[in-house]
């Protein structure tokens, strides 16, 4: 049991990121912005408005956002708490093993490598249906044998699009973190003008009478619509990766973290407000809600770039969420619960080539073949399961006189702890039956990984 609960300091931690060959710290506040955003505004804002609106919210869709928005928001601020005082890389993984020991670090590791992973692949192959939409308005096809994962009675083979923008990120990752910083901010200010096009044409034309009446489905249906959205506020946690490649992270992570998730919201609530009053919420349930709001009022050429900002806006997804699923290999690679190997960094971009390679490899064979519509919902519990520890970590790293206090600190400690892991734990009850018994495969699988090998090779054992 000693073992098991063993834990690593932060000078430790630190230490280990101070080696010949580190990470470099690159990164500022607006970089951190972008890469929150970058990971947060994907496929979700231009979807889950108008089929939220239509099923579970109406109008007030607006408040549904609001109140996840308030949920993430709490676990962002427990998030900047810990990055600003822990700043190494692996996220909610690192945060676990100086708080809760190596063996609940290396649960919520397998949780995130799940987060990040099947994110990545299940983007990825929406990311092909919107291209093969958006190449059609040019009269182009994708051959239908090779724009789709193994189903042969579909007529699908290999999802070959998918395969390629996952593999494109990857030789961009092994560039260097600045290099991918900068183009990830270009795609972020592409997506984000398309959303503001979307916003200053529709104004225009929006009719109050749409929004009556403002609740259809009870406060019941806000709710409801709360859990749903709540997935689109998820990402934010990719950036708290970023923490060893930071500088000042004590000021920059809360800044990068917090700010992301405000731009966000300020999207969501707008674009919300703009769509429903645009077209009636009852006609909203349809895939490319935005776009269609937009031939409604026949405004055919913004419709045609609310596409092509759907498409970007996915690629910036795969981009930061592949960038934090590298980093966490690497952290457990360095923590010698995974092959040492995972944890080479190349001398020349200070990057992790090799892992980064293994990693899309794996990633590019799940988005290329296998359908992934029924496990996209195992991305959320792996995500709650690390928002639930990493709140209630906060109250245990608080009362720790051997870390730095001087970084961003909880308010209302330790209530806002506490409420932000009761809510998390009340999201994760809400998710389906057939999520839990893959997620416990997945988890099963993990432990025989952990002790068959990562027990005996943890850097630990040197003690």
């Amino acid at each position: 049991m000693k073992q098991l609960l063993r834990k690593k300091t932060v000078e430790e931690l630190m230490d280990q990121g101070n080696g010949k060959v580190h990470l470099e710290k690159t990164l500022g506040p607006l970089n951190l912005t972008f890469l929150g955003v970058g990971a947060i505004v994907g496929t979700g804002i231009f979807i889950l408005p108008g089929t939220v609106a239509a099923t579970k919210s109406g109008p007030a869709i607006v408040l549904s956002f609001v109140i996840a928005a308030i949920i993430c928001a709490l676990a962002a601020m427990c998030y900047s708490e810990f990055s600003s005082s822990i700043p190494v890389a692996g996220s909610a993984y690192t945060y676990g093993y100086v708080i809760f020991g190596e063996l609940i670090a290396w649960i919520l590791g397998w949780a995130l490598l799940l987060e990040y992973g099947l994110a990545v692949a299940s983007v990825a192959s929406g990311w092909s249906s919107y291209l093969n939409a958006f190449l059609s308005g040019f009269g182009l096809e994708i051959p239908k044998a090779l724009s789709g994962p193994f189903q042969p009675d579909a007529g699908t083979y290999i999802n070959l699009p998918a395969i390629v923008i996952v593999f494109v990120i990857a030789i961009l990752l092994t560039k260097g973190v600045n290099e991918s910083t900068k183009v990830n901010a270009v795609m972020v200010v592409l997506k984000v003008s398309v959303i503001l096009l979307f916003i200053l044409v529709g104004m225009f034309y929006v009719k109050p009478s749409n929004w009556q009446p403002f609740m259809p489905y009870g406060f019941s249906g806000v709710l409801s619509g709360a859990a749903t959205v709540f997935f689109a506020y998820l990402g934010f946690d990719a950036v708290s990766s970023a923490a060893e490649e930071v500088k000042n992270p004590q000021r920059n992570m809360p800044i990068g973290i917090i700010g992301s998730l405000f731009v966000c919201t300020l999207l969501y609530v707008v674009v919300s407000i703009v769509l429903t009053g645009i077209v009636s919420y009852t006609e909203l349930n349809v895939t490319d809600p935005v776009a269609f709001a937009l031939q409604i009022i026949h405004q055919d050429w913004a419709a045609g770039l609310v596409s092509l900002g759907a498409v970007v806006g996915m690629v910036t997804v795969i981009l930061v969420m592949m960038y934090g699923g590298t980093r966490l290999v690497y952290a457990l690679g360095r923590d010698g619960l995974l092959p040492r190997s995972m944890a080479e960094l190349n001398p020349k971009t200070k990057t992790p080539i090799k892992n980064t390679w293994v990693y899309s490899i794996i990633v590019a064979i799940c988005a290329g073949f296998i359908p992934l519509d029924k496990l996209a919902e195992m991305v959320n519990i792996g995500t709650l399961l690390a928002f639930m520890f990493v709140s209630l970590g906060v109250i245990s790293l608080r009362k720790n006189k051997s870390i730095n206090h001087n970084g961003f600190k909880v308010p209302f400690y330790p209530v806002l702890p506490i409420v932000s892991f009761l809510l998390c734990a009340f999201m994760i009850t809400q998710l389906a039956a057939v999520t839990w018994i893959a997620a416990a495969i997945w988890f099963a699988f993990g432990l025989i990984l952990y002790f068959t090998y990562g027990r005996r090779h943890s850097t630990l054992n040197k003690k």
